[in-house]
């Protein structure tokens, strides 16, 4: 089956499309973390909507499965390769379509990274909403794939409110021609959800119609130190009865991240002393540059007088916006300071229950290992924290870390995956967020897309 397959593949493609054999580089077959899998049978490089269909058709007829690959920065191993599968590399799928301004929308191919979008919407004066860490090498497709949220999900929404229109290609090759670009279509079952945060297993999207917007014509950034988290919720109330629609982002920061971020990351500096239990990161902007300032100045003071912050600056330029963002968005570098023995989570709870939460966490991972702790920090305006779990490199804790945390965020009613999604790592604990009877509706709808099993196999579910 594999000579013939490859046989089939080197037949409908030129000899830069199909690669295979020592022709397959390692970025095809290892994860952010740098551990390498066995190389897949081949890796096929389409340029557009037809080669995918062409290449679908193919392995649906011979039964080979197929995982999509985009910019590889995953972290659930959702697109690390299994045995026998093929790659579907989206690299060269990176054609931004057209910038539609008056409409407000871009059209994409989806191999394209998310900055290069958002610096080419910026040139006619607008930005992609779409924000987070890894935004220089992840791509659109992998953004609609795992339904990204990142840092302005509090204004904007996560990846599904930005689709307006999707094309995808199904197992069997169908082409679902979807990319339209308004917002009210209300003809029927709206198939483009089906292809947003499932991983590429109904399907693969190669073309998206995406909101844009008119660039804010002033950001501010704000630092703030608090005492307790209750300060933290009082805050957030505060910037959004305060600031409404302006509020971009409302990040929070427990002290371990703060402080060891900003004592260990290189390039990395402290706005504000390293001796308070909390930050929070506050970004607002829009088109009046006066009052956005004036807003926020307004709202930190009587903060402060009101004795919910304990100090906060508030950013003098772009440079120094840009070096607190980058405190924020240092969170892999902070985990490679620390060292590899530790493990990532991502998961969303009610904002209420979130400091009891990362104190459960920690005492658990005490009962562990008395010198294992919790590095927290996250998107607090939207119910996100990311747990950064260390321990003693003795040995691997790896899965017993994982059933504690992901036990208790069950417990807390929380979900085990906010916006990274579920791949592989994830697939044992799904049944801690969703029913039984949820997770059997969406067999059925693989079942029905792709019955013979092809499309990222074992990502989520099995079947």
């Amino acid at each position: 089956m594999p000579a013939t397959i490859l046989d089939e593949l080197r037949a409908a493609f030129d000899a830069t499309t199909v690669l295979s054999g020592a022709d397959i580089g390692p970025r095809y077959h290892t994860d952010m973390a740098g551990v390498p899998v066995a190389p897949p049978l081949a890796v096929v490089r389409p340029r557009g909507t037809e080669d995918v269909s062409r290449l679908l058709k193919l392995c649906h007829a011979a039964r080979v499965p197929v995982t999509t690959q985009g910019g590889m920065t995953g972290l659930v191993r959702a697109t690390m390769p299994q045995a026998g599968e093929i790659v579907l590399s989206t690299e060269r799928m990176n054609a931004i379509e057209e910038v539609d301004t008056g409409g407000g929308v871009v059209v994409t191919q989806t191999g394209v990274p998310l900055q290069r979008l958002q610096e080419r919407v910026g040139q006619d004066g607008f930005m992609f909403p779409l924000d987070l860490g890894a935004r220089g090498s992840c791509t659109i497709g992998g953004n609609i794939s795992t339904n990204a949220g990142g840092n302005r999900v509090i204004r904007y929404g996560m990846t599904r409110d930005l689709v307006l229109g999707l094309e995808a290609v199904l197992a069997d090759g169908t082409i679902l021609k979807g990319v339209r670009k308004y917002i009210k279509n209300n003809t029927g079952i709206d198939l483009k959800q089906l292809f947003v945060g499932t991983e590429g297993t109904l399907g693969v999207v190669t073309r998206a119609a995406l909101k844009i917007f008119p660039a804010p014509a002033e950001q501010q950034v704000a630092l703030c130190a608090l005492q307790s988290f209750d300060k933290v919720r009082a805050l957030l109330d505060r910037s959004r009865m305060r600031l409404g629609g302006d509020l971009t982002a409302f990040e929070v920061m427990w002290n371990d991240y703060y402080r060891l971020t900003t004592e260990l990351v290189p390039g990395v500096a402290a706005p504000l002393p390293t001796n308070h239990p909390f930050y929070v990161l506050l970004e607002s902007s829009g088109s009046d540059a006066e009052r956005i300032r004036a807003d926020l100045e307004k709202m930190l003071a009587d903060a402060l007088e009101g004795d919910v912050i304990l100090d906060a600056t508030i950013a003098s330029s772009g440079a120094a916006a840009a070096a607190i963002w980058k405190i924020r968005d240092s969170s892999v570098e902070l985990g490679r300071a620390l060292g590899p023995a530790g493990v990532g989570f991502d998961v969303s709870l009610a904002i209420d229950r979130m400091e009891a939460f990362a104190k459960t966490i920690n005492d658990g991972l005490k009962r562990i290992d008395k010198d294992a702790y919790a590095i927290v920090f996250g998107h607090a305006g939207d119910g996100n924290l990311h747990v950064n779990a260390k321990y003693p490199a003795t040995s691997d804790r790896t899965e017993e870390i994982s059933k504690l945390v992901y036990g208790i965020t069950g417990d807390f009613s929380g979900s085990i995956s906010a916006e990274h999604g579920i791949g592989m790592l994830k697939r044992p604990y799904l049944k801690l967020s969703r029913t039984a009877e949820e997770i059997e509706t969406m067999r059925t709808l693989k079942r029905a897309l792709d019955p013979h099993h092809i499309l990222n196999p074992g990502r989520i579910f099995t079947v």
